[in-house]
């Protein structure tokens, strides 16, 4: 069983073949009817790197199965280019969009991505040069491995040609575009916002005391831009988030912030809090950003074990959260900064609205 490219590679035998159907997930209804008969599964390289395997070893029992993987895609693209693989970032695009790269493009890195079919080698190099990052030099491998394999190498900016699938892309980043910063406190100019939105300085305090940690998952309440979620985000590919707005176009401009930053498995959830809570998987983190209030206070003091940071600009979200702060405990603390601006002639100190923000473990 595998699909009809794999399946024709074979010689002729008495084995009936069965080509995998799309999509994927209905193979895994025929797989299942073939309990308790051999039965061989034909995969491209690895299967668990990106592959089928993982989802097929959830299905079945270890007994079940047996997996013999051959050279990955990225370990074959890699020994023809000379690259170090241990300092090549490798991605699965194949079924995911193309601005999961935003996190990982500078100049100097070296990329191997696995493409869904030809059309979409175009798409990157558009969207490379579209990010700044024209100059990359592609090398698009076609059918790697088999008796079809071609190399085409050129820059994303100057690409020409059809490609056929299966395909993959080795890119040598180069370009002037906009690189991500690998610390907390993204430039502001990165998200597209109205105004509301945690500005930089403050967002890396707030990052700071949320102390994300691998397998974490967020809640942000009182998404705004969508900022705090998507920097929780980008500090590992493990952590979720689900932001709560209770506007539907800052909701819709979070879960584009998110997607164009490359991390689009951000939940965008519309509805106030406490009230869009209740369905929700637990978090081991929560940020109150906009809405705090004792109604939504009794909600949270129950989750035991969670850290709890909030921000609070109006007076009144200050008196509630120092309210609850004499009642729950956790550290406090005031953040007044001010920027040089033009007064008259010269410069003088802009102080913006201080901060008063609560650190707590409930």
């Amino acid at each position: 069983m595998g699909p009809p490219r794999h399946l024709s590679l074979l010689p002729e035998g008495r084995a009936e073949r069965i080509a995998w159907p799309v999509p994927f997930s209905d193979g895994l209804e025929v797989l299942d009817g073939l309990r308790g008969r051999p039965t061989v599964v034909l995969a491209s390289g690895d299967p668990f790197w990106f592959g089928a395997g993982s989802v097929m070893a959830r299905r079945f029992e270890p007994g079940e199965w047996r997996a013999f993987p051959g050279a990955s895609v990225f370990s074959m693209a890699a020994a023809r280019l000379g690259w170090p693989l241990e300092k090549t970032e490798c991605l699965g695009l194949h079924a995911a969009p193309l601005s999961r790269l935003r996190p990982v493009l500078a100049p100097g890195k070296r990329i191997i991505v696995t493409l869904r079919d030809g059309e979409a080698v175009a798409a990157l190099a558009a969207y490379l040069d579209g990010a700044g990052f024209g100059a990359s030099e592609l090398a698009i491998f076609e059918a790697l491995g088999g008796p079809r394999e071609r190399r085409t190498v050129g820059r994303a900016d100057a690409l020409t040609g059809d490609f056929g699938h299966p395909v993959c892309v080795a890119i040598a980043v180069e370009g002037d575009g906009a690189v991500l910063s690998r610390g907390s406190g993204q430039s502001d100019e990165i998200f597209d916002s109205d105004g509301v939105m945690t500005k930089r300085p403050v967002r890396a305090l707030t990052l700071s005391a949320l102390a994300p940690k691998p397998f974490e998952t967020l809640w942000d309440i009182g998404g705004g831009s969508g900022s705090i979620a998507i920097e929780w985000l980008l500090s590992d590919p493990s952590t979720q988030a689900i932001s709560i707005e209770t506007r539907a176009d800052r909701a819709e401009r979070i879960r584009d912030n998110a997607r164009d930053l490359g991390v689009d498995r951000l939940q965008v959830v519309v509805g106030k809090a406490p009230d869009a809570l209740g369905d929700l998987a637990r978090p081991d983190v929560i940020f109150v950003g906009g809405g705090l209030s004792d109604a939504l206070m009794d909600e949270l003091k129950g989750f035991t074990g969670v850290r709890l940071v909030a921000n609070a600009v109006t007076l009144e979200s200050e008196a509630c959260l120092i309210r609850w702060q004499s009642q729950l405990g956790g550290e406090l603390l005031r953040i007044e900064l001010a920027q040089a601006a033009p007064l008259g002639p010269r410069l003088g100190w802009k102080s913006a609205y201080p901060v008063v923000q609560w650190s707590v473990t409930l």
